[in-house]
C-alpha cells in the first residue's frame, strides 16, 4: 500500500506529490483508491486526504478489519465522518449492525451523507457523544472537525455548543442497544468516562476495544480499569503500552 499519509510536507518531493490533491475540490465524491475499503465512495475534503487515498491510519484499518467478521455487531465511539463506520458497515454485512456514535453536527451531516452515497442500511447513527452518565454537557468544537471534545478547557477560544450524552450501560438496559463483538473509541480525552458509562457491558460481552488515549492520566486510567477488567493490553504502534496513545485491548490475554 502507498502510504500518501506519509509524504512530507518539508520535502521538495512530499510537497510536489501533495500538490494535485489541492485540484480536488472539497465536497467531490470520490473513490477510496486502496486498503479495505477501495473503492468506497467518500466527500472529499470531509477529512484528511489519507482518508479517500486509502493510507489513512493505514496499520490500525488493516489491524482493525482483522477482527471483524460477517454478522457482528460494531461500535464506534467517535465516529467523526465515519471512516471506520464504512469499513466496519463493509466487513459486517447485511447480517451485522454498526452503532456510530457521534455528537458535531458538521461531521453527523457528512457521515450521513457517507452513508448514504455508499447505500449503507447497517448502521445506526446515534447524535450524542459517550460518556459515563446520560446528561447534557459541553462541547467545544476544537481548532478542527476531528478534535472537538466533551468538557474540560477549550483551545484558542474555540466555540462551545451543548450535546447529549448517552452511556452504553443505560442504553443496553433499555434494549436499545446490541452487545458488541468490537468497540473503537477516539473521543479526545474522554474515553475513561466512556468505559465508566459501559463497565457493565464491556464486562457483559468481552468485546475486542480499538482505544485512543489522549493525555498521560486519561491513558494509566483506561489501562487500569482494562486490566481490572481481565483484558490483555498493547500497543497499535511501535511505542511501549505506557508511552503509546493507541491501545489494542483483548479479554483473557493478560
Amino acid at each position: 500500500m502507498l502510504n500518501f499519509s506519509g509524504l512530507s510536507n518539508g520535502k521538495w518531493w512530499g510537497k510536489a506529490m501533495r500538490a494535485p490533491l489541492r485540484l480536488v475540490p472539497n465536497g467531490a465524491t470520490v473513490r477510496v483508491l486502496q486498503g479495505p475499503l477501495q473503492g468506497m465512495k467518500w466527500v472529499a475534503g470531509a477529512a484528511t486526504h489519507g482518508c479517500w487515498l486509502g493510507s489513512y491510519e493505514s496499520d490500525k484499518q488493516r489491524r482493525f478489519a482483522s477482527f471483524i467478521r460477517p454478522g457482528m455487531k460494531i461500535f464506534d465511539v467517535g465516529a467523526n465522518v465515519g471512516f471506520y463506520t464504512l469499513l466496519s458497515s463493509r466487513l459486517v454485512g447485511p447480517a451485522g449492525q454498526v452503532h456510530a456514535f457521534e455528537p458535531l453536527p458538521r461531521n453527523l451531516s457528512l457521515l450521513r451523507q457517507h452513508l448514504r452515497l455508499n447505500g449503507l442500511a447497517n448502521v445506526r447513527v446515534w447524535e450524542n457523544a459517550a460518556g459515563a452518565a446520560p446528561g447534557s454537557v459541553d462541547f467545544h468544537l476544537g481548532a478542527n472537525p476531528m478534535t472537538g471534545h466533551v468538557g474540560g478547557e477549550g483551545s484558542g477560544g474555540s466555540e462551545t455548543i451543548q450535546v447529549e450524552v448517552v452511556s452504553l450501560d443505560n442504553l443496553a438496559e433499555d434494549g436499545r442497544i446490541p452487545l458488541p463483538n468490537l468497540i473503537k473509541c477516539d473521543i479526545e480525552g474522554a474515553e475513561a468516562d466512556f468505559l465508566q458509562g459501559a463497565k457493565s457491558v464491556i464486562r457483559r460481552s468481552k468485546p475486542v476495544l480499538f482505544l485512543a488515549t489522549h493525555g498521560p492520566a486519561v491513558h494509566r486510567a483506561c489501562c487500569d480499569l482494562l486490566h481490572s477488567w481481565g483484558y490483555g493490553l498493547e500497543s497499535l504502534d511501535s511505542r511501549r503500552l505506557k508511552d503509546t496513545d493507541e491501545i489494542l485491548a483483548r479479554p483473557g490475554k493478560r
